[in-house]
């Protein structure tokens, strides 16, 4: 395969498995707004998880998109599979 294709690959494979996980990430959020249409959150609760959403959002950009994307496409096949919505989360000080 020559070095064009192996990039053009690995860009394909980044940019599906960013559009999978974002969908993820969206999923959370519709859900919270099913809850605070239902009452069951409030808009403090419904800003939390919108924060939340924001942060991961960020987090799984930067992964797919700094750096060497051959290398991001490596990650995503060989490395074992991340929490984005967790890594979104605030961490307790």
């Amino acid at each position: 395969m020559s070095e064009k294709a192996a990039r053009q690959l690995a860009r394909q494979q980044v940019a599906t498995y960013h559009e999978a996980e974002l969908a993820e990430l969206v999923s959370h959020v519709a859900g919270a707004i099913d809850q605070f249409r239902d009452g069951d959150l409030d808009a403090f609760d419904m800003d939390c998880v919108l924060f939340q959403y924001s942060r991961a959002a960020k987090e799984l950009w930067k992964y797919c998109n700094l750096g060497n994307v051959e290398v991001a496409a490596r990650y995503i096949r060989e490395d074992p599979a991340i929490d984005w919505w967790e890594r979104g989360a605030l961490r307790e000080r």
